[in-house]
């Protein structure tokens, strides 16, 4: 029985959330400049994409640029933007193709015009596509995130528009970047490293925490695959004991 085929369809995440660590550490290793490995990067997001739809995972956050990636060299800072446009172009095929609708999370006005320009273009034309969301995190920082719906909700308490003692989980949720996503339940690190990096953290709350050695480029299904077994042996109990969700 191969690795897909051992996994249940039944006990599959609705929402996996990667960050995609590893890339310039891969082209260092080979002895090349960090963007051949950002660029090879790019084929370990194919590869996870298509493996999702033909699951059936509802939807995918990838970590694609965070708000700390902005003190990188400029050159590389413009190689990935470049790198971004490119990707995009190339891809809208493919999510058309396979009813994937894009989105995306962050300060995307931070981005270059030519990058925002394409991206948005991007998620119009896939916006009624349905089979699966994939999202990126692109100038995104979870403290960020969370800073502005607290500015957001303080200013709807002091014109009146929300009441203090009406705020909850689900009022903070609809004023989330993730306000129409579910929340994460399978978060993947790749590249040996074992933290989350500011990425989703209100919405990782419950999520199962899986880290691997693998640098990003050498990331592909299979990993993807053991990834999704290891997620569905462990015991999800939000709280309760065995015996309450047995």
């Amino acid at each position: 029985m191969s690795l897909k085929e051992k996994i249940l369809t039944d006990k599959l995440p609705k929402h996996v959330a990667i960050i995609m660590d590893g890339n310039g550490r891969w082209a260092k290793q080979k002895g090349m400049l960090r963007v051949i490995g950002h660029e090879n990067g790019t084929k370990s997001v194919r590869e996870v994409v298509e493996a999702s739809a033909e699951l059936g995972i509802n939807c995918l956050t990838l970590y694609a640029f965070s708000t700390e990636n902005w003190n990188r060299p400029k050159v590389e800072v413009q190689t990935l933007m470049k790198l971004l446009v490119k990707s995009l172009k190339k891809e809208i095929k493919t999510l058309q193709d396979n009813n994937i609708k894009l989105n995306a999370i962050g300060n995307l006005n931070d981005l270059p015009k030519k990058a925002h320009n394409e991206l948005l273009d991007v998620i119009e034309k896939t916006k009624n596509n349905s089979r699966m969301t994939l999202t990126l995190a692109l100038s995104y920082g979870a403290r960020e995130e969370i800073t502005s719906v607290i500015k957001d909700l303080a200013n709807k308490v002091k014109n009146n528009i929300i009441s203090s003692e009406n705020i909850d989980e689900s009022i903070i949720n609809k004023h989330l970047y993730t306000q129409n996503l579910p929340d994460v339940d399978l978060l993947i690190r790749t590249s040996g490293e074992q933290r989350i990096s500011n990425f989703l953290l209100w919405q990782i709350a419950y999520a199962e925490l899986y880290f691997t050695d693998i640098l990003w480029p050498d990331f592909k299904k299979q990993n993807f695959y053991e990834a999704l077994i290891n997620y569905q042996n462990r015991e999800r109990r939000f709280g309760k004991t065995s015996e309450q969700i047995s």
